[in-house]
């Protein structure tokens, strides 16, 4: 479904939802980038930290016998982590040609410009396409061993059982000895969690929030964001962080290319997005019901956090 459909059915339903991946316009992107660079998002700090000091261990778990091979990465965004990790394998010997996958093709157009740039020994070949056919697509151009980099906790967006299933999908389209490498935020103090999903600067609150302009610069809606705040919640238990924005007061917003009015009730909730946190037990579960083993963790300083290197 496109913004239209899937706001005119979230903002319908009891629960009233959007999805996460429409905070990602322009404006969104730039306040991403912002929000990994705050000192409470730990997240990006702790997967840089395992690229910097284990990259050359990465490639040596992972299972090529020193053949060239293709590495492919799920949603690449801008690639700022993934140029360390690229650095640090090329210096460590390895021969690959990278392969990364977006459905936007202005994100896939800067990266591929930064990386030429960076990598010109390096052979881009961009995917404008959804994971699944991008991986078809490669595997009729090439043998080559694959090794698919999903970061930046990407999977924690899915509950426990739509990690299992996009898992056991991928399984079902590598080739047996084909690996992938999953960034998996792992449970910690809670105080810790909902610190990087309600800083001190408001930043996460204005990326929240840009949803709803968002709504009413491509929908013609009338959110206005000073009656509404950002909510997040973290459970410990299930380790499920949640993101909300929140009325404050009874209201009424017309989003008028969707042909709806959507009342809201002062304290009423839009579920926005979940990030579940694991257990390294919590992980091994979910790769073995997908048909995976795991090969390795590979954790940072701390253990906020894992990279896990899978073999189909």
């Amino acid at each position: 479904m496109n913004l239209a459909e899937d706001v005119k059915k979230g903002l319908s339903e009891k629960q009233k939802r959007l999805p996460s991946k429409y905070f990602y316009d322009a404006i969104g992107d730039a306040l991403f980038q912002e929000i990994m660079t705050l000192p409470e998002y730990y997240l990006t700090r702790s997967e840089t930290e395992i690229f910097s000091n284990q990259a050359a261990n990465i490639l040596q778990a992972f299972n090529t016998d020193h053949r060239f091979f293709d590495l492919l990465e799920f949603g690449a965004g801008d690639g700022t982590k993934t140029k360390i990790l690229v650095r640090e394998l090329l210096k460590s010997g390895g021969e690959f040609r990278y392969l990364p996958i977006d459905i936007s093709k202005d994100v896939l157009n800067g990266l591929e410009q930064n990386f030429n740039q960076s990598f010109p020994e390096l052979k881009i070949v961009p995917k404008h396409k959804d994971y699944f056919s991008a991986l078809s697509d490669v595997y009729s151009e090439s043998d080559n061993p694959k090794l698919i980099l999903f970061l930046g906790s990407s999977i924690g967006n899915f509950s426990k059982a739509q990690a299992v299933k996009f898992l056991r999908e991928l399984n079902e389209k590598l080739r047996a000895g084909d690996q992938a490498l999953i960034g998996f935020d792992l449970k910690k103090n809670p105080h810790t969690v909902i610190s990087a999903y309600n800083d001190s600067e408001g930043v996460t609150k204005k990326f929240n929030l840009n949803l709803l302009a968002r709504i009413n610069r491509e929908l013609e809606a009338n959110f206005d964001l000073s009656k509404f705040d950002h909510y997040p919640f973290y459970d410990p238990e299930t380790g499920l962080a949640k993101s909300y924005i929140v009325s404050l007061e009874d209201q009424v917003v017309d989003v008028n290319k969707c042909n709806i009015t959507v009342h809201f009730q002062k304290g009423e909730c839009i579920h926005t997005e979940i990030s579940k946190k694991y257990t390294r037990e919590e992980i091994e579960d979910i790769v073995s019901e997908s048909g995976f083993r795991v090969v390795e963790h590979f954790l940072d300083s701390k253990h906020y956090y894992t990279n896990t290197l899978i073999e189909a």
